[in-house]
């Protein structure tokens, strides 16, 4: 019997190779607690990865009440029984014992345990003396990526139609924004034209400013199976440092940040120079070439070679392999979303998808990638600021149909303006015009940039600050009122997945203490404010999950994202099915627009468009007098240099990102003993050529600065472009003696201490990667080595040949030796620690 890898050194596990067009293998994958064997387990409970957005189905294992590991499910299409390295050690945090068991007030300046009637009666004395003094534009709701559809779709009722506040975002703002942006720009509509079964067809995949590897591994896992297997396909990255995909990729580009717009325009120059489009494609799917064509026109490889500092010849190599691709699959992530021109960017993937006709077929189609794991169903049901069902804000039909929905009047709903977006509601805040801010499951104090300012902001006495959490973050510390929430496997729902993938992830064990799940805390906030319908009936009517999701479907009845023939039944069953599934396609549908571009009609759209560049809105007339056909829109962007920029006394630039092991702000992954092992503590990664510069050494301890703050942490020698320094944005200081913030003068850890604020005009989605700083030694590492994980992108130089970054084949991707301890398993009984 072949020996189980260790999953934290090797986290994408054996290949399974195949070819164009076969179906991926199945490999099932499974961690249980240390002792437990599969006899222990009393049953196994379906659900799908609340840790990234790839939607990985699984099962839990359960005993005694208590989680003891999970297993992949081999018939399910997104993962086919494969698990990464957060979905086998992830379940861990459950049992954590700091979670939150009961409410806490602030009294006296601290906060303290109270009961579950106080803790709300408060909520709703403040929201109503709120609505009666200031009006409904003095509550907002921030939310996450992490809860299930039936919670968004409650709090968008409750917000909209109950407060009937303008302002409700998720973190989502920070991670996928600009997909929804980029492809309501393009298609009039948000929604996934591929899906993930297009790699198996692809003869070539494009990651534009995506970590696939880290951010994704079982997708990474299905590209490597076909990588291993027969005619494997061609591979182009664009990302600034040494990604496992820039290891395998036929050609690698590392442009500087903030320049991918000038390098998509050079690509495009190159297809269209060499003739390498479907005019007929063009002409009967699409408006727009004409203009994208004369901007262009000037975008040379030698044009964008002086503006990304990358080989002209480079650029033309990959323009070549995009150009002659016959089945060309393109992903997209944070390297365009949260950089400068962040939508004008991915905008430009479409482009190239347009006018190669790659739209709508098997291994023909682009993936605007989603970062967090429900980020699609915020956007679906509107807690991401738009109105659910993908409706549009400007268009009073829309409006009066959610209206009849919900049997509230059509002014009600608020329209009057663009939803608010996250960046604005804390501006807002700060001004002092939003006097309540609702917190669910995210964790702003260290996600959002320039945090000395957020933090700031939520400690102001006029802002009174719900957080519902399942531990006490760095932003519930600062809390007037804290709810404790239940998590995956301890409620039950639907997720929604990158690939529009549909999963019900059901209760497996009782959440500790008082915890209550997101969806009967709004219930029970609904209840206490006593929202109604016009006529006179409860506003929100339902009173558990699959109540809700039968409330959500008739939402979703005729639009974009139908899921009228979905039930809870059905899923079981089934296991993952893509929306839209009606009952005239039962089985779901696999690719969008393979029949044109009907949600692009002005009657249907989900957006009349804006200017990539600018951010300004197209009126309803404007839209149908340029799209009176409703077809796919080609829109062309010219490149603006990053409102930031190196200077004499900030030479360098700062890029924030993510690390294979980690999710979001630590709050779980951190409390996971082998994936907090893997990658324990902050690092700054810096190219040899700037260690040399600096006279710095591996393992130094080091100050990275900018104008808005300064981080310290353990140097990192990599293979990552000239000029620039990444650093993790995970950490943050719950683990550390402070608690909630950086310590005197001894530098921060959290990475966004340094971010601007500033975000993308279109997308509204914060710049994370442009910041131009500084880095000082602080003391010398005496052969320290940096706390950062060596089986991906922070793989030290040591351990990756140069050339394995810039077109080389490395024949096991990954297979680093990992000088940290190997993992032990997981602990006995599903403990944390």
């Amino acid at each position: 019997m072949a020996p189980v890898p260790d999953r934290i050194a090797e986290p994408w596990g054996a290949r399974t190779p195949f070819g164009p067009g076969e179906e991926w293998p199945a490999r099932v994958d499974t961690q249980l607690a240390e002792g437990v064997s599969e006899p222990d387990v009393e049953r196994w409970i379906p659900t799908t990865s609340l840790l990234h957005s790839n939607g990985d189905a699984m099962d839990v294992a359960v005993g005694a009440g208590r989680i003891l590991g999970v297993r992949g499910r081999s018939g399910d299409r997104v993962n086919r029984g494969r698990l990464g390295p957060k979905d086998l050690f992830g379940w861990q945090a459950n049992a954590a014992p700091d979670r939150l068991t009961r409410p806490l007030v602030r009294e006296a300046g601290r906060l303290t345990e109270t009961d579950w009637p106080t803790a709300m009666e408060r909520i709703v004395d403040r929201s109503q003396h709120l609505l009666r003094e200031c009006g409904p534009g003095s509550i907002g709701f921030y939310t996450t990526g992490q809860l299930f559809l039936e919670e968004y779709y409650t709090l968008a009722v409750i917000a909209r139609a109950g407060i009937g506040t303008n302002h409700l975002d998720g973190n989502t703002r920070l991670c996928t924004s600009t997909a929804a942006e980029a492809l309501k720009q393009s298609f009039g509509s948000d929604g996934q034209p591929g899906c993930y079964s297009d790699l198996d067809h692809a003869d070539t995949l494009a990651l534009f400013g995506h970590n696939m590897a880290e951010t994704q591994p079982v997708l990474w896992m299905r590209a490597l199976d076909r990588l291993a297997g027969r005619q494997p396909p061609k591979l182009v990255c664009v990302d600034p440092r040494p990604t496992p995909s820039a290891r395998r990729a036929t050609v690698h580009l590392a442009p500087r940040a903030g320049t991918n717009v000038a390098l998509m325009n050079a690509l495009l120059h190159e297809i269209i120079r060499t003739g390498r489009i479907d005019a007929d494609y063009v002409r009967a799917h699409t408006m727009g070439f004409d203009e994208l064509k004369q901007r262009v026109a000037e975008c040379t490889p030698h044009w964008a070679s002086d503006i990304c500092d990358v080989p002209a010849e480079s650029i033309r190599e990959a323009a070549e392999i995009l150009g002659a691709a016959r089945r060309l699959v393109s992903t997209v992530l944070q390297g365009f979303y949260q950089s400068h021109q962040a939508t004008a960017a991915a905008v430009q993937v479409n482009n190239l998808h347009l006018i190669r006709g790659m739209i709508g077929r098997p291994g023909a189609g682009v993936l605007q990638m989603n970062g967090q794991p429900t980020a699609q169903n915020t956007r679906e049901c509107g807690a991401n600021g738009d109105l659910p069902g993908f409706r549009n804000w400007q268009n009073d039909d829309h409006v009066a149909e959610l209206a009849r929905v919900w049997n509230v009047d059509p002014a009600t709903i608020p329209h009057f303006a663009p939803p608010t977006h996250a960046m604005q509601m804390f501006r807002y805040a700060e001004q002092g015009s939003l006097r309540m801010l609702w917190i669910s499951g995210t964790n702003p104090a260290v996600s959002l940039p320039e945090l000395a300012r957020i933090r700031a902001i939520l400690r102001d006495e006029g802002l009174f600050t719900v957080v519902q959490d399942i531990f006490l973050t760095e932003t519930a510390q600062l809390a007037d009122v804290v709810l404790p929430a239940a998590t995956w496997a301890e409620k039950t729902g639907t997720c929604t997945n990158a690939d529009r993938t549909v999963h019900l992830s059901e209760k497996a064990i009782a959440p500790p203490g008082q915890a209550r799940a997101d969806l009967d805390i709004f219930l029970d906030y609904a209840r206490r404010m006593k929202f109604r319908d016009r006529g006179g009936g409860a506003l929100v009517s339902w009173h558990d999950p699959e109540s809700a999701f039968e409330a959500w479907k008739r939402c979703s009845a005729g639009r974009p994202c139908d899921y009228t023939g979905f039930t809870y039944e059905r899923l079981r069953q089934a296991g993952g099915i893509q929306w839209p599934c009606t009952a005239s396609i039962p089985e779901g549908t696999e690719r969008l627009y393979t029949q044109g571009f009907p949600w692009a009609d002005a009657a249907l759209c989900e957006s009349y468009g804006k200017d990539v560049v600018t951010g300004a809105a197209s009126s309803r007339t404007e839209y149908q007098g340029a799209n009176p056909q409703g077809k796919a829109m080609i829109k062309a962007a010219e490149y603006l240099p990053p409102h930031e920029t190196p200077s004499a006394e900030y030479p360098l630039q700062l890029i924030t990102g993510r690390t294979l092991y980690h999710f979001h702000t630590r709050t779980k992954t951190g409390r996971v003993p082998q994936l907090n092992a893997a990658a324990p503590d902050v690092w700054i990664e810096v190219s040899p050529a700037e260690a040399a510069r600096y006279g710095l050494g591996e393992g130094d301890l080091v100050e990275a600065a900018t104008p808005r703050g300064s981080l310290r942490g353990r140097l990192r020698i990599t293979h990552i472009r000239d000029g620039m320094l990444f650093v993790p944005f995970h950490y943050g200081y719950w683990d550390t003696p402070q608690g909630s913030g950086p310590a005197g003068d001894d530098g921060g850890r959290a990475a966004n201490e340094t971010i601007v604020t500033d975000w993308d005009p279109v997308s509204k989605q914060p710049v994370f990667k442009t910041a131009a700083a500084r880095l000082s030694l602080v003391e010398r590492g005496l052969g320290q080595s940096a706390p950062a994980p060596s089986t991906a992108a922070s793989a030290p130089v040591s351990s990756v040949p140069p050339d394995a970054t810039s077109g080389g084949r490395d024949p096991e991707p990954g297979r680093v030796p990992d000088r940290r301890p190997r993992s032990k398993g997981a602990p006995r009984d599903g403990e944390a620690e």
